[in-house]
């Protein structure tokens, strides 16, 4: 099969070396139609050579490779040179072959076609010392004879990924292509893969693998307190039951599949009074234990619901018809909660899709940018008044249509977030977000999520956490039309999301909203004593009265409920 492939021009024809480990030999093709049909040329080593190069070099042809076979090679540490005088041999060993069979981490496999510059010949390793294709290395080589070999190390002059797994090579970047151009310049192609060989499949089986180890826990705790004991019967049927049928007593006749269950519960029954007589659940070591297994069972149910449902590479970007995206990050603060917005940056900095992040300052001395270790531009926009309606004041200097509007108390995974904008690319003129909300009723009351789920669907999203269109939403929002809601708003300094969710359904007879359901999400604000809205009744009454004057100045929302589970995507269940 071939796996990796370099092209050659030699003689005015060209020619391509696919890798031919697999096969056991190196195979030379040269082009018959460039590049639909190809002829074998000719087999230039019977060896399993591994990401081999031909390059002219001091009057002969050089062919380096790597032989991962032989007993006693370091596998991704071997390293072998052979030359000749012409691109189809014969080829002749080095003398000093194998040049390498060291770490898999000191660059031996080669990275690429190596190339000259300034009358300097430099080789490209990689260092598989992690995994395979950790990075790039690239050496300078001093001295190429048929008896000498040496190389020293140079700087490869890129940058490491800010964004780490998230980066477009986060998780390897194995092969370098340096070529010169007709103008004189340079180009360089890297490779890179942001998620694992495999990953998806992993995923599942660490997922499942959770789940069974769960089951074992919970086994063992029933184990323990003698709960096992009591509901695994050892018979097929009591024997107080009195007169039973024929054919009831036919099927309880001993057969395989009965005598083997009958042992099975005897065997676990026994060791549940064995562990019983090892560890007392009325001590305190046995307390610990019940204690210390339920805890190890809530982790391993965490892990586990991460692995299967919030997995997946989905923290990676989605493309929309082949194409990739980016949007901006707005929240909006004070200085009390600077310590969540630090958190809050260097999190979600690093998701994929995340071009910049901008701050709405509301009150209290502005932070230095230097304070956010951040991988992508955050920008601070102080606000001359205290406001809600200041989060989608229009902003011109934000240059994406997609903006996720998130607090800056809200922490959810990078995967989620993607699963959200990929759903907003599809649906751009709706609000796309996280937490959910039904508004139903003669008297409209405002509600938690659980009456939602309740009844089956929502009509309004919370713009806490929520993709909008930039273009769209903030002219909407600060339109003469909405002046009325926006006073309400700063009259009770609440419910600008509850306003742009009515402006929404006004300005259309479609639906207007989209729900996706977080793995998980956590409020950082509860562990401090700056959360906005502490007392929820309340929080809840004050929109309750939002709902009453908005649905009076905009029209009802009743009428555009969206059923859960209603996409076939299966991220809004």
């Amino acid at each position: 099969m071939v796996i990796d492939c370099l092209l050659y021009i030699f003689f005015k024809q060209i020619y391509m070396m696919p890798e031919g480990s697999a096969k056991g030999d190196l195979r030379l093709f040269k082009a018959v139609n460039f590049p639909t049909k190809w002829t074998l040329e000719k087999i230039l080593l019977k060896k399993p050579l591994v990401d081999s190069f031909v390059i002219p070099y001091g009057g002969k042809f050089w062919l380096f490779g790597s032989d991962h076979s032989g007993i006693g090679t370091e596998k991704n540490g071997q390293l072998e040179i052979w030359y000749s005088t012409s691109p189809l041999g014969p080829w002749r060993p080095h003398k000093k072959n194998p040049i390498y069979n060291t770490d898999k981490s000191m660059g031996a496999r080669n990275g690429g076609r190596p190339f000259v510059y300034e009358g300097n010949l430099y080789r490209v390793g990689q260092d598989c010392g992690e995994t395979y294709g950790r990075r790039i290395r690239v050496f300078k080589v001093e001295i190429l004879t048929r008896d000498e070999f040496k190389e020293v190390e140079v700087s490869l002059g890129t940058q490491e990924p800010t964004k780490g797994r998230n980066a477009w090579n986060g998780a390897r970047n194995h092969h370098l292509d340096v070529q010169q151009l007709s103008s004189g310049q340079w180009v360089g192609v890297l490779d890179g893969d942001r998620v694992p060989s495999g990953d998806t499949n992993r995923r599942f089986i660490l997922g499942c693998a959770s789940v069974f180890a769960v089951a074992a826990l919970v086994i063992l705790v029933g184990l323990l307190v003698g709960a096992v004991n009591s509901i695994v019967p050892l018979s097929w049927c009591p024997h107080n039951m009195g007169k039973r049928s024929d054919a009831l007593l036919s099927w309880e006749k001993p057969n395989l599949l009965s005598s083997k269950l009958r042992l099975f519960c005897s065997r676990l029954n026994r060791a549940s009074s064995f562990l019983r007589a090892k560890i007392n659940v009325n001590t305190f070591t046995g307390r610990l234990v019940i204690v210390l297994t339920i805890l190890a069972s809530m982790v391993l149910v965490c892990l586990g619901v991460g692995y299967i449902y919030g997995g997946s590479g989905a923290q990676e970007p989605y493309p929309l018809n082949d194409q990739y995206s980016q949007f901006t990050m707005l929240t909006m603060t004070y200085d009390a909660r600077l310590w969540n917005l630090k958190m809050y940056v260097k999190h979600y900095s690093r998701c994929s899709s995340v071009r910049e992040i901008v701050v709405v300052w509301n009150k209290g001395k502005l932070p230095d940018l230097s304070e956010f270790d951040s991988a992508v531009p955050v920008r601070i926009r102080q606000e001359e008044k205290n406001s809600l309606n200041n989060r989608f004041r229009i902003d011109p200097k934000i240059r994406t249509r997609a903006v996720l509007e998130l607090d800056d108390d809200i922490m959810m995974t990078c995967d989620d977030v993607e699963r959200g904008f990929k759903v907003w690319r599809d649906h751009p003129d709706r609000i796309v977000g996280f937490y959910p909300r039904l508004v139903n009723g003669k008297t409209l009351k405002y509600r938690a999520e659980r009456h939602a789920r309740r009844h089956n669907g929502y009509n309004m999203i919370l713009t806490g956490a929520a993709f909008i269109d930039s273009q769209v939403a903030f002219k909407r929002y600060w339109s003469k039309e909405a002046q009325a809601g926006r006073e309400v708003v700063d009259e009770l300094f609440n419910c600008e999301d509850v306003l742009l969710n009515y402006l929404y359904a006004n300005s259309t007879s479609s639906k207007t909203v989209e729900y996706v359901k977080p793995a998980w999400a956590i409020d950082t604000s509860k562990f401090s004593s700056v959360a906005i809205s502490r007392n929820t009744q309340a929080h809840y009454k004050v929109r309750s009265i939002c709902l009453e004057k908005f649905a009076q100045m905009y029209g009802s929302l009743t009428d555009r409920k969206s059923e859960f589970g209603r996409r076939k995507d299966g991220w809004d269940v």
